[in-house]
């Protein structure tokens, strides 16, 4: 085993885990995978640090509706009434093979 190879898999455990739905909807599971400076450039120019990060959850999801395919993903806030959705996205795709 090289000296990197226990990083490399403790990088590779954390991103799968980021894919883990449970983890993805818990403020406490995903805010103990980020680091306290985080930080994040999205694909719209916006900086995300982590408290923004935990505080609007990433949803994301596929859809087929009336043959059509959707790559699709939601932002929610906890507010005083509860978790609301603040943004939704949805961007169609061709699936392979077709």
């Amino acid at each position: 085993m090289t000296e990197h190879e226990p990083a490399v898999k403790a990088a590779i455990e954390g991103e799968l885990r980021l894919l883990d739905p449970e983890v993805r909807r818990s403020p406490e599971l995903l805010g103990s995978l980020l680091h306290p400076e985080f930080h994040e450039f999205g694909a719209s120019g916006r900086r995300w640090d982590k408290a923004s990060t935990v505080n609007r959850l990433h949803l994301t999801f596929d859809t087929v509706y009336n043959g059509r395919h959707a790559h699709r993903s939601s932002l929610w806030r906890r507010t005083d009434d509860g978790w609301q959705m603040y943004f939704h996205q949805g961007t169609p795709f061709t699936p392979e093979g077709e």
